[in-house]
Order: structure tokens, then C-alpha cells, then sequence
């Protein structure tokens, strides 16, 4: 699989940085590198994004156990021994040989994050990922969490179906400092962060939020795909409580001068209360997040 695709591509050429694209994607390989497997041992949460095979749509979803259960098992294989809950809407996607899935390890501790894309095959104990692309990015955008606690009385809850956003549901988004964005493309999956103070993602309608996509590295891997596949799936988690919102549907990417608005509507919603046992301290805002929300 090589580093972009026509998609991304025509995102860097509509803004200008393919030659910077170029320099910046020499950093993704296929190996997993000693100083990534060090990182990955370390992290009690992995988010993975992936289309539903049988279904077609495409979730994000966070998985979670003790330092650990993700590792490196090889040059190129990443393993996890953690599967997603069955009230998880990727759980089915988990369990298909082949699937193409785009994971993230993100570290509030230290604002460090490692993405690792390739193809999934199941085991006993949850599945492994032979990586075709494994790459870090900056500690842009992402808030600092010196510690975390595993709550080991916290069970999952029953999940909340829908098919457009609660007024609860819109106010854990507006007040959310993180999420994390799935997309695919015809060669591929990934997930990627996207952060900014409470307020950066805005509510516009029970089916419909949008984001302003600050400068990154400008490698353009999730708009470009959208630029292929509209399919996306958002996840919003509760670092104190651990309460998941999953969504699904469609994203659109608007360009006016050197500004770009993401637009996303939403065709399914998942909430799962108290799905993941980590309560997280408070955060310290990066400093490059910009002032004004949205």
C-alpha cells in the first residue's frame, strides 16, 4: 500500500503542499520500530476504526486493558488481546479475517500518539494487525492527562441506539475537547485524533456537526479519504466517566481560502455509559489549540 492515494493527493494539491507532503510521508513505513513497540507496550487504550463488512458502515471504537494488551509480535504485526464488547457496533468488523482497520495509541501522559494501519486477523484472545503503515505525529492539538485510574468496579451500561443526536448527547460533544475521526478509502482504513478547546466541534442541527480542520502535518490521510469515501465514524469519550458516543454517517470537507470546514451527518448514534474503566485527571490544553471554538 503506498503512502497516499488520489484522494489525499488532491486534497495536497488543492492546498498547496505536495512537495511538504512528500517530506513528511518519508516518516511512514510498514516496520514497527524498537521506540514504537516500547510506546505501544505502555498504553491502556487503543482506538480502531473500520467499515462493518456486512453493513458497509464505518465506526470508531476504543478498546482498553492493562499495559500490555496491545504490544508488537513482530517487524510488522501488532497484537491485541482485547476484543470489543458486544454492544460495541465494530465488534462484528473484529471478527472478520482480512478486515482493514486504522488504529491509534494516543498517551494524554506524555502527548504522544502512534498510528498503525493494515489488515486484521482474529485469534483467541482478540486479533492481531499485519501493518502496512505505522507512523507518529506531533503533539499537536492534544491535551496533556498526567495520570489515569482504573475504576474496577465501573460495568458498561446498556447502550443507547439512535438515529440522530439527543440534546444530551449534543452537549457531551460541544463540551469535548477530543475525539477520534475513522475513515476509509478503496485500499485501506484509519483513525486519526482531532482535538481543540471545548466548543472546536459545533452542533449545528440533531443530524448534523461540523469541526474546522486546523493546520497539520499535511499529510491530509483523513480528508483525503473522505475525499474518496464520505463514510466516517466519529467516537466522543468521557475521560472521567468513560461513557462512549459512537457515531456513523457522512463527511464533507468545505474549502474557503486557507480555512477547511468539516461537515458530518449523522445516520447512527451509539452511546454506551460507562464503557471504558479509566478515569482520567483533568486536562491541561495544548497550547497550539486555537482560541477561537469551532
Amino acid at each position: 500500500m503506498g503512502r497516499y492515494h488520489a484522494g489525499s493527493r488532491a486534497v495536497q494539491d488543492r492546498v498547496g503542499v505536495r512537495e511538504r507532503a512528500d517530506h513528511v510521508g518519508a516518516s511512514i513505513g510498514e516496520g514497527i520500530k524498537p521506540v514504537a513497540a516500547a510506546f505501544l507496550g505502555l498504553q491502556p487504550l487503543l482506538v480502531v476504526g473500520a467499515a462493518d463488512p456486512s453493513t458497509g458502515e464505518v465506526w470508531a471504537s476504543a478498546l482498553h486493558g492493562p499495559p500490555g494488551f496491545v504490544r508488537a509480535t513482530g517487524p510488522r504485526q501488532m497484537s491485541v488481546t482485547a476484543g470489543a464488547a458486544a454492544s460495541d457496533p465494530l465488534a462484528p468488523a473484529l471478527t472478520v479475517e482480512g478486515t482493514r482497520v486504522g488504529t491509534i495509541a494516543l498517551d494524554p501522559r506524555t502527548r504522544r500518539r502512534m498510528r498503525l494501519n493494515g489488515r486484521l486477523r482474529p485469534t483467541d484472545r482478540g486479533f492481531v494487525v499485519t501493518a502496512e503503515q505505522v507512523f507518529s505525529n506531533c503533539p499537536k492539538y492534544l491535551q496533556k492527562r498526567e495520570s489515569y485510574e482504573v475504576m474496577a468496579d465501573r460495568t458498561g451500561e446498556e447502550p443507547r441506539h439512535g438515529t440522530e443526536l439527543t440534546a444530551s448527547q449534543a452537549e457531551f460533544i460541544t463540551t469535548s475537547d477530543t475525539f477520534f475521526l475513522a475513515t476509509v478509502h478503496p485500499g485501506g482504513a484509519d483513525a486519526s485524533h482531532r482535538g481543540g478547546n471545548p466548543g472546536f466541534v459545533q452542533v449545528a442541527s440533531p443530524r448534523e456537526l461540523s469541526w474546522r480542520d486546523y493546520p497539520g502535518n499535511s499529510m491530509f490521510l483523513s480528508l483525503g479519504n473522505l475525499d474518496a469515501d464520505p463514510r466516517a465514524g466519529l467516537l466522543f469519550l468521557d475521560w472521567t466517566t468513560g461513557t462512549t458516543l459512537q457515531l456513523t454517517g457522512e463527511a464533507r470537507t468545505e474549502f474557503a481560502g486557507t480555512e477547511r470546514r468539516v461537515r458530518f451527518t449523522v445516520t447512527k448514534t451509539v452511546e454506551r455509559p460507562s464503557a471504558l474503566p479509566l478515569r482520567w485527571t483533568p486536562p491541561e490544553y495544548s497550547p497550539a489549540n486555537p482560541d477561537d471554538a469551532g
